[in-house]
């Protein structure tokens, strides 16, 4: 990366209240913790309308407390612009992933490689699976896996 230039990177789930939250702030803890915070701009969205304007889900609040990091987000949509703006779209399963792509079609000049998020996990489990439904070991799981791929992913060159 050459020097003063800013890497961006955007977490994408579908509601943006659970996963993606998570994925931003603990790569924003780690960013931090490595003093490359003003390296970075980072943010996530969702690919559905469903949460718009609703915090975090509790469950990962509770979760990201525990673990010390604050979660301050506010759910939003990706837009076009986002497509055009970010380096990398990071999101969390196939559907989301699926949306990305198609959403992407439809920007003229979409900059942004878009992957799972999941592909930069050492241990190799691809799919960050929406804890919503489930319960507060399931978010932490998420978290977990957030630790595990945001660490790989900054590693990365970029």
């Amino acid at each position: 990366m050459a020097a003063g230039e800013v890497k961006s990177v955007l977490f994408v789930c579908l509601g943006n209240i659970c996963r993606s939250p998570i994925a931003e702030a603990v790569f924003r803890k780690l960013v931090t913790d490595e003093k490359v915070e003003n390296k970075w701009r980072i943010d996530s969205a969702a690919t559905s309308t469903y949460e718009i304007g609703n915090p975090p889900d509790y469950r990962g609040q509770t979760c990201m407390k525990k673990h010390g990091i604050t979660m301050n987000h506010i759910a939003r949509q990706i837009t076009k612009e986002d497509f055009q703006t970010f380096d990398y779209i990071l999101c969390m399963d196939e559907s989301n992933l699926r949306d990305l792509k198609r959403k992407s079609n439809q920007v003229k000049d979409c900059k942004a490689t878009i992957e799972l998020l999941g592909t930069y996990d050492p241990q190799k489990q691809l799919i960050i699976e929406d804890p919503y439904y489930g319960n507060e070991k399931d978010f932490e799981t998420v978290y977990e896996q957030c630790v595990r791929c945001c660490k790989a992913f900054l590693e990365k060159p970029h």
